[in-house]
């Protein structure tokens, strides 16, 4: 008896050995494939990781980027396919980034276009890549709009998708994030399974949120990349064009018998709508010209082009400045947005007879002193801005004004952004002041006039940045 039982312990502990050996090896195969594949998807999300660090750079276009995020979002999960939305310049409205071949859809389909994908699958496809979605409009609207991460493996909260369950197109299980960075939203990942696929598990939603997370980055990163490399590109063209609006700026005063003559224009930004001239008329007269367009930048300097070309047009030859500017206006009018005009103020110097005649079309009153009674008159002829009339109101309105000039006399012309500069206190530098800076540097010549201004409305504005473009002429009978 004793024999049998030791016998039998010994066949059940060698059978437990056995059955612990198997087991154990079962186990250590599973381990080993568990950790393969946490290798593989450790190595999946290294690559991806290290795709979208290239978004840090300037190298990598936004289409590429917008493939990455969703082919290694889908590559990482094992889902069919994904998709990417991302907010339209209004910020209403979601539009398809990027969809990969195959990717379930996670929108609602019109039956027509379900239809037509039965025998023309490409007729899906264009119609996804087309697609735009509204906030709140199905899921991927609903997920934009609440800002919260969805994992769906029955669509009793998406009846768009459900109605597509049992069709060949069909999602089984559907995860959607924002993607936020900050305060900002800027678009949506999903990721589907098709009709034949697994569920997401939680453990899967877990890792689709971070890739969300760490897409948003790059993404917002990339914008801001490009962002930087426009504003580089535009300042670079802004340059080109200040340094062609110099050459259209007289580069420096003439030479002219009996007359001091003197200018500088200083833009406010990198151009400037601010224009001043001097204009061989004939051989007896030149013309002397000041302009400011409304408005500052761009705009305002293309206007400031045109505004050159046609008044050199007309000028030449021509010795009334009142005839010059209804010219100027007729041609200028239909031309000029209701929201611009120009106000300008034109100068034809006799300097064989020493005569002096202006004609205002709006512009800032010049700056008349009279050496020898010390004294500062501005000059004030009726006359209405260019761009604003068809030319019946301004040529009865602007005429020419005759301006009696002695030796020592100065004529100060000038736009409002020498008297409408400010301080730290919001005050403007004002008329008065450019009179005493006139009168006190008069005596000195045009050159000592425009410097003693321009230094006075420096000091006075400090380090206050310029609110608008200066420009300022001073002519002075010898």
């Amino acid at each position: 008896m004793w024999p049998n039982l030791l016998y039998g312990l010994l066949l059940a502990s060698l059978a437990g050995w056995i059955f612990t050996g198997l087991w154990q090896a079962r186990r250590i195969r599973q381990l080993e494939q568990s950790k393969e594949e946490i290798q593989v998807e450790e190595t999946l999300v290294f690559d991806f990781l290290h795709g979208l660090g290239e978004a840090f750079t300037e190298t990598i276009r936004p289409n590429d980027l917008h493939r990455l995020i969703v082919e290694g979002a889908t590559r990482i999960l094992d889902a069919h396919g994904g998709a990417l939305y991302m907010a339209d310049r209004t910020g209403k409205k979601l539009a398809p980034a990027f969809i990969s071949k195959g990717c379930p859809p996670v929108v609602e389909v019109p039956p027509h276009i379900l239809q037509q994908a039965a025998s023309t699958p490409v007729a899906l496809e264009s119609f996804l890549r087309l697609h735009t979605i509204a906030i709140g409009d199905g899921v991927i609207g609903r997920v934009w709009q609440t800002g919260q991460p969805v994992c769906l493996n029955e669509f009793s909260e998406a009846p768009e998708m459900a109605k597509l369950r049992d069709s060949s197109f069909g999602t089984c299980s559907v995860m959607v994030a924002p993607l936020l960075y900050g305060k900002q939203n800027m678009g949506i990942l999903a990721l589907g399974n098709g009709p034949k696929g697994t569920p997401f598990s939680q453990s899967d939603f877990v890792v689709f949120k971070s890739i969300a997370e760490q897409s948003a980055f790059a993404l917002y990163n990339a914008i801001i990349y490009s962002e930087a490399n426009e504003k580089k590109r535009l300042d670079h063209d802004l340059q080109i064009a200040r340094d062609i609006q110099r050459v259209l700026l007289p580069d420096g005063p003439p030479v002219i018998n009996g007359f001091e003559i003197t200018g500088i224009n200083i833009p406010a930004k990198q151009v400037s709508g601010d224009y001043f001239d001097y204009i061989k008329v004939d051989d007896k007269r030149l013309g002397v010209a000041i302009a400011d367009v409304s408005g500052k930048g761009v705009p305002a300097s293309l206007i400031m082009a045109i505004c050159r070309s046609t008044l050199r047009s007309q000028a030449v030859g021509n010795p009334s400045p009142a005839d010059v500017l209804s010219k100027v206006n007729r041609q200028l009018y239909p031309d000029i947005k209701e929201d611009m005009f120009i106000s300008m103020a034109y100068v034809v110097l006799d300097h064989a007879h020493g005569g002096v005649t202006m004609a205002r079309a709006g512009h800032d009153a010049p700056l008349l002193y009279k050496h020898a009674a010390q004294t500062i008159t501005p000059l004030k002829p009726p006359g209405m801005v260019v761009g604003i009339d068809s030319g019946n109101v301004f040529d009865r309105l602007t005429g020419d004004f005759a301006i009696p000039l002695e030796g020592g006399d100065c004529l100060v012309l000038y736009t409002d952004g020498v008297t409408e500069a400010l301080d730290s206190n919001g005050d403007e530098f004002g008329v008065e002041r450019m009179v005493q800076a006139v009168r006190a540097s008069a005596g000195d010549g045009a050159p000592a006039i425009v410097t003693g201004v321009i230094d006075d409305v420096r000091n006075f504005v400090g380090s206050q940045p310029q609110n608008d473009d200066i420009t300022l002429i001073a002519i002075r009978k010898t």
